[in-house]
């Protein structure tokens, strides 16, 4: 039995903690994981990149590392979202060819969907028009990988292929205030804001009007769709990762959840003066239905509750 070699780039991260979780408790004896890290290769640069890939010589690849960022960091650093994206792309997918990886697993973003477009989203509409002129930058960067596969496939008969999950959550994310996503970066706001007491008179401001609405996936479930993804799906077309339609919350529930799971006893107040962004950005898993019916997704409170637990635990070592 040929043994394969699972390299996971930025492995220390949100969904590579994740996914390192759940393979401990699902080893198979043909597979090694490799995690590796900012620390461990500049992916930014191509030798270094080179020396990863020679130094585990893996034979499966799933990349994970990104210049990832919130709303309002995209909107001030689309350039270096669009250029450092791009190198790290070209770089770990060209790398993984000239070293003869067998498959490369990307993982895109539904926030790189066209702007203006019907709902629910799908895997066929991806390039059907312009993202939202928020995160421009990410989001093309992240499409090309798409175009990318597609050309390793025609060219080369790669099986490159790449997962669209909606937002991701859970231990292990990224809670600086400047660069987190929504729900991180309330989970820090509302800590700090109880660290000193918690009491009545404390007001969680949380920006924008709180109607948007996002699908959101927990780690840990994400993580086990990877691994299926890497094992079982045979198409260099992407797939959406992502929770049913019907599991759709507004950012004021997600407020309210993570309140309930801090047992904040203040008020919650939005400062509408600040921006929304997209209302909504639904994705239909029609697709992994198809191939995983039964699949059952943590409720949303039960998964909040558990990654607030793992915060409040890990609050000195965790990336504020």
């Amino acid at each position: 039995m040929s043994k394969k070699i699972i390299l996971v780039t930025g492995g220390t991260g949100l969904v590579g903690k994740a996914i390192e979780k759940v393979v401990k408790s699902d080893i198979r004896p043909d597979e090694e994981w490799i995690f590796v890290g900012s620390k461990d290769a500049d992916l930014c640069n191509k030798q270094s990149t080179v020396e990863l890939f020679q130094k585990y010589k893996p034979t499966h690849v799933i990349h994970l590392a990104a210049m990832v960022g919130g709303l309002f960091h995209n909107m001030k650093h689309n350039l270096d979202f669009l250029r450092k994206n791009l190198q790290m792309n070209d770089n770990v997918l060209q790398t993984a060819h000239e070293s003869n990886v067998v498959k490369v697993v990307s993982c895109l973003s539904t926030c790189i969907f066209p702007d203006k477009t019907s709902y629910p989203i799908d895997e066929t509409m991806v390039h059907n028009g312009p993202p939202h002129p928020s995160n421009y930058g990410y989001s093309y960067a992240k499409r090309l990988i798409d175009v990318a596969n597609h050309g390793y496939f025609d060219q080369y008969g790669r099986m490159y292929t790449s997962v669209i999950p909606c937002n991701v959550f859970g231990p292990h994310d990224n809670y600086n205030p400047h660069s987190s996503h929504v729900i991180p970066g309330l989970m820090r706001k509302l800590y700090d804001l109880i660290k000193e007491g918690n009491t009545e008179d404390k007001v969680f401001t949380v920006l924008g009007t709180g109607k948007p609405l996002r699908q959101f996936i927990y780690s840990l479930d994400l993580a086990k769709l990877f691994i299926w993804v890497l094992r079982e799906y045979n198409s260099v077309e992407p797939i959406i990762l992502s929770v049913d339609e019907a599991d759709e919350v507004s950012i004021a529930q997600v407020a309210e959840t993570l309140a309930k799971a801090f047992d904040f006893k203040g008020k919650i107040k939005f400062d509408t003066t600040a921006a929304d962004g997209q209302y909504k950005k639904t994705a239909s898993n029609a697709k992994l239905r198809s191939f995983l019916p039964d699949m059952k997704f943590t409720p949303f409170e039960k998964a909040i509750k558990e990654s607030v637990d793992w915060y409040c635990e890990n609050y000195s070592s965790a990336r504020n």
